[in-house]
C-alpha cells in the first residue's frame, strides 16, 4: 500500500511536471483541488513548449519500461487517438537497464530445476538484448546447440500489477469527468494492455505461439522461425534457437548483399497475407527489431521472425469481411461497404446504409487522388473504422492487431522498396482466396475437414441405422392409427351433417304435438287424439332412433 502510495504520487508529479493538464478537466474538479492543481501546475518545467504528444511520450519514459510498454500499446489505437498524439506514441523506445546475469541464472535454475553449468556448456552472463519485460543471454547447450535464452524480469509481474492498477485508477478518473476522455474509451484501452502484458508474462505462451508459426511455415523459402528447445522452456524462461541474419531495417547491409529489394517487401507483404487468409494465425509485433533476412539467396531473400509473444487470429468471418471490404473499397463500391458493415453486426442493425455509405465516401473518396501505389491498406481499414465508430461499432480487438500489423508491413515495404505497390500485390492473393470460400473446392475441404469427426461415429453406424428404421416403423403404426381415428371423425362428421335436417323435423314435430293437445304425458296417451300421438311419435323416431 506503502509503495502504491508513493508510485501514486509519482505519476502525479510527471503529470504536473510534463504539464498534462492539457489532457484533465480541471475545470471539473473540487475547488480545492483547482486551487491545489493550479498552484502546482507551477513544477512545470517542461512547460508548454512542447507539443502534447511529445509531452506525453516524455512522461511516460520518465514512469518506467511499463508506461513505456502501455504508450507502445495505445499507439497502435489510431481509431482512438488524434494523429499527432498516435504519431509521437509511436516513437517511444523499449530502452531498459539489464538486471545481473547472476540474477538470470538464479531465475534460471529455479524454473528448470537445474544449474546453469548442468544444462550449459557456456552462458553469457552479460545480456545480448535488454527490454521492458525481459533480457535475452547467449548460450551453448551441452549438445553443442547455440542457442538464446529469455528470461523474464525479476518482480515484474508484481509491479506490473501495481501499476495497472493506477492506469484503472487514472482512466476511471477521465472516463467520468472528461466527453472527450469518454470518446477515447480509457477503460477499455487499459483492459486491452492489461490482457496483452499479462500474456507477454508467461514465455510457455510465446514458445506455443512460436511453435505454431514454425509448423505453418515449415519447408517454406519465405519465412523461417527459429527451433524451440521445449526441455528448456517454462513460464519465466524460454531457450530457442540462434539465429543469425541481417535486421530488416539496415538498408545498407541489405544493399551490400546485392539483396533484391523489391522482392524482398513483396515477400513481407506474402508473409503477411499467408499467415491472415491461409493461416488465421498472424505475428502482430512485427516491427523492425523483431525481423531480420537471410540474404543466402540475394534473389529471394527470406525473412527471419522472433519474438511471437503477440499473436492475432481471425475466424472465417473476419476473413471474409476483411476481403470483401477491400476489394469493395478499390472497386469504390461504398454501398457494398456500408452493408457489409451492418450486416456483419459490428454497426447496429438499424444504421441506415445511405447515411454510412456516403460517410465512407467522404472518407474514402480523397484517397483514389493519390495512384494506387500511394494507397495505404492500413490508412484504409483505419478511414473505415474511424468512420464506423461514429455510427457506434463496437471495438474488434482482433481488427485492432490485424490494423497495426498491417501498418508496419507497409511501412517496412516501403521503406525497402518506395515503390512498392501493395494493391497489385495483395489483389489476386485477395481474389484467388474468395474464390476459393465458393464451389467444389470448398465443399471438398469442408469434407476433407469433417472426416475425422465422421470417421469416429463409423462403429456405432449399424446400431443407428437399426434404432432409426425402428424409429421410423413405430411412427408409421402411430401414424396409420391415427391416420384412420381421423377418418372415424370425418365419417362422423359427415354423418352428423347428414342427419341435422331429420333432427329438426323431429324437433318440429314435437313442437306440433305440444301445441295440438295440452297434456302427452305417458299415463294420458289413450286421451290424445290421433294426430297428436302421430306427431309425438314421429319425433321421438326423428331425434333418437334414426341413426
Amino acid at each position: 500500500m506503502w509503495n502504491s502510495s508513493i508510485r501514486f504520487l509519482r505519476i502525479v508529479t510527471t503529470v504536473l511536471r510534463y504539464r498534462l493538464d492539457t489532457f484533465i478537466p480541471i475545470h471539473l474538479l473540487p475547488w480545492y483541488l483547482k486551487y491545489t492543481v493550479g498552484i502546482l501546475l507551477s513544477i512545470g518545467r517542461k512547460g508548454r513548449e512542447r507539443n502534447r504528444g511529445e509531452r506525453l511520450r516524455l512522461a511516460l519514459e520518465s514512469l518506467g519500461p511499463i508506461f513505456v510498454k502501455f504508450g507502445q500499446i495505445l499507439s497502435t489505437r489510431r481509431d482512438l487517438l488524434p494523429d499527432d498524439i498516435a504519431d509521437e506514441l509511436a516513437r517511444l523506445q523499449d530502452r531498459v537497464p539489464p538486471f545481473s546475469g547472476d540474477i538470470a541464472c538464479q531465475i534460471i535454475e529455479k524454473d528448470l530445476g537445474e544449474s546453469v553449468d548442468t544444462i550449459f556448456n557456456e552462458f553469457d552472463r552479460k545480456p545480448l538484448a535488454s527490454a521492458s519485460i525481459a533480457q535475452v543471454h547467449t548460450a551453448t547447450l551441452k549438445t553443442g546447440e547455440s542457442v538464446v535464452v529469455k528470461v523474464i524480469r525479476p518482480n515484474i509481474e508484481k509491479t506490473i500489477k501495481q501499476d495497472i492498477r493506477l492506469l484503472y485508477m487514472l482512466a476511471y478518473f477521465i472516463a467520468k469527468t472528461s466527453t472527450d476522455g469518454r470518446r477515447l474509451r480509457p477503460v477499455e484501452v487499459v483492459q486491452d494492455y492489461e490482457y496483452t502484458i499479462l500474456d507477454e508474462l508467461d514465455l510457455a505462451k510465446e514458445a506455443a505461439n512460436t511453435g505454431l508459426l514454425q509448423r505453418n511455415f515449415d519447408n517454406s523459402d519465405l519465412l523461417y522461425v527459429p527451433q524451440i528447445y521445449w526441455d528448456y522452456s517454462r513460464r519465466n524462461v524460454m531457450v530457442m534457437e540462434r539465429i543469425s541474419g541481417i535486421p530488416v531495417a539496415d538498408i545498407a547491409a541489405l544493399r551490400a548483399q546485392n539483396v533484391n529489394m523489391k522482392v524482398l517487401a513483396e515477400r513481407g507483404v506474402e508473409i503477411f497475407f499467408t499467415q491472415v487468409f491461409s493461416h488465421s494465425f498472424f505475428h502482430a509485433d512485427m516491427h523492425p527489431g523483431n525481423i531480420f533476412v537471410d540474404p543466402s539467396n540475394p534473389e529471394k531473400p527470406k525473412y527471419i521472425a522472433i519474438d511471437c509473444a503477440i499473436m492475432g487470429s481471425l475466424d472465417d468471418a473476419d476473413k471474409n469481411y476483411l476481403a470483401r471490404n477491400l476489394l469493395a473499397f478499390f472497386k469504390r463500391d461504398y454501398r457494398m461497404v456500408a452493408e457489409l458493415h451492418v450486416e456483419s453486426g459490428w454497426v447496429p442493425k438499424g444504421t441506415p446504409v445511405h447515411a454510412f455509405e456516403s460517410a465512407i465516401r467522404s472518407v474514402c473518396e480523397p484517397m483514389f487522388a493519390k495512384p494506387l501505389k500511394e494507397i495505404s491498406f492500413g490508412q484504409v481499414l483505419l478511414g473505415l473504422f474511424q468512420t464506423a465508430r461514429r455510427f457506434n461499432m463496437e471495438v474488434q480487438p482482433q481488427l485492432v492487431l490485424l490494423e497495426k500489423t498491417l501498418l508496419n508491413i507497409e511501412g517496412l515495404g516501403r521503406q525497402l522498396y518506395p515503390d512498392l505497390d501493395l494493391w497489385i500485390t495483395a489483389k489476386p492473393f485477395l481474389e484467388r482466396w474468395m474464390s476459393e470460400q465458393v464451389g467444389p473446392r470448398r465443399l471438398l475441404d469442408e469434407v476433407k475437414k469433417q472426416a475425422p469427426e465422421w470417421a469416429g461415429h463409423l462403429p456405432q453406424i449399424p446400431n443407428l441405422v437399426f434404432s432409426t428404421m425402428t424409429h421410423l416403423s413405430q411412427q408409421e403404426n402411430r401414424i396409420q392409427e391415427q391416420t384412420e381415428a381421423l377418418n372415424q371423425i370425418r365419417k362422423e362428421l359427415r354423418r352428423s351433417r347428414h342427419n341435422q335436417p331429420f333432427k329438426l323435423l323431429g324437433l318440429l314435430a314435437l313442437g306440433a304435438a305440444w301445441v295440438t293437445t295440452d297434456n302427452i304425458a305417458l299415463e294420458h296417451l289413450a286421451d290424445a287424439d290421433i294426430l297428436s300421438l302421430a306427431l309425438f311419435l314421429g319425433g321421438i323416431y326423428l331425434l333418437v332412433l334414426k341413426p
